[in-house]
């Protein structure tokens, strides 16, 4: 696939964003959104609105393969720690693409004056995201123990994962 290109999402791209978003959901396997998220579901929860941001990888055609929202984890006293969320489409995974996005996401909330980032909810089962992550300078902080349903392995814990910005 070589690189890709990472820009703001426009409502354009809705379609392309909603079938990853839905193809992620439905497998249940990363992320605990409902398997039969509808439409209107998916658009709330993915996204974001300022002080936020939702984007999307293209790839070298423009098709679009992958896309991340950030913002803050929490709001009030918790603001200065940011947040993500990352969705690859199936046919790009191994690629780079959530790299990508990892690192445009870790240069966002530098660029903000976020002091960290964390993601609260990733999948142990999920090795290549817990790999990517420590890889790109995360640390688990903790798991909390059978926190996941996954739907061949089971209860499965959940990571707390963090990095410094």
């Amino acid at each position: 696939m070589g690189t890709c290109d990472i820009r703001e999402f426009a409502e354009d791209d809705w379609p392309a964003v909603w079938a990853i978003v839905r193809s992620v959901s439905a497998a249940a396997e990363t992320y605990c959104y409902p398997p039969h998220l509808t439409e209107m579901e998916g658009r709330d929860i993915w996204i974001e609105h300022p002080p936020g941001l939702t984007v999307i990888a293209a790839d070298a055609a423009g098709s679009i393969v992958g896309t991340a929202k950030m913002g803050p984890n929490r709001p009030g006293p918790g603001s200065h720690v940011a947040t993500a969320s990352f969705m690859v489409a199936e046919g790009a995974r191994g690629f780079g693409v959530g790299r990508a996005l990892g690192l445009y996401a870790l240069d966002w909330g530098h660029r903000l004056g976020y002091r960290a980032m964390q993601f609260n909810a990733v999948v142990e089962t999920n090795r290549p995201a817990v790999r990517l992550w420590q890889d790109l300078g995360f640390e688990i902080v903790g798991t909390v123990p059978e926190a996941f349903s996954h739907p061949t392995a089971g209860y499965v814990g959940l990571h707390v994962m963090h990095r410094r910005l």
